[in-house]
């Protein structure tokens, strides 16, 4: 029952991003949408969730979320994208965006709002998968991800998903 209330949920907000958006830009050019969870390293359960729009014109909107805990504390980052690539014949796609929210009692954790943040995700008939959120480090912003366009082989370093599924639409 919760997955179906997940993709209601999903299908609402991808009905009301998409409708004004491809009005304003004559059409979509790509959309990946996303909700779930995955283990990440095999054993830390984190959850997501994205919708991500790339118009006609290349401009993009969406957002994005994930939430996990660890030994250490609990984290939740919200972000709006303002990055995506595709890979439409391998079914992969790299979001790009800027934190606008951050909540943790990590008193430690060096990123907050408004530093750069990004992920990637694999939507395939073999299953889907996502990587845990990256940071500015050795990539300098979300723009230079999504123009790098990293995946390494075999899928490294992306997890399978154990709920939910990911959407991957080029017009």
């Amino acid at each position: 029952m919760r997955s179906r209330r997940s993709a209601i949920g999903l299908g609402l907000v991808l009905s009301l991003l998409y409708a004004p958006l491809s009005a304003q830009a004559g059409g979509a050019g790509a959309i990946v949408t996303g909700g779930g969870s995955f283990l990440f390293a095999g054993a830390i359960p984190m959850q997501f969730g994205f919708a991500a729009i790339q118009r006609g014109d290349g401009t993009v909107a969406g957002s994005f979320h994930h939430a996990y805990a660890d030994d250490v504390a609990s984290y939740q980052f919200f972000g709006k994208v303002t990055c995506i690539a595709f890979d439409d014949v391998a079914g992969r796609a790299w979001i790009g965006g800027v934190l606008t929210k951050v909540i943790t009692d990590d008193a430690e954790l060096p990123f907050g709002p408004g530093d750069d943040a990004w992920f990637r995700v694999l939507d395939s008939e073999a299953g889907d998968r996502s990587t845990a959120m990256g940071f500015v480090g050795e990539i300098p912003s979300s723009e230079a991800y999504c123009e790098m366009r990293p995946w390494p082989a075999d899928d490294a370093r992306t997890h399978p998903v154990t709920s939910g599924q990911i959407s991957l639409h080029v017009n």
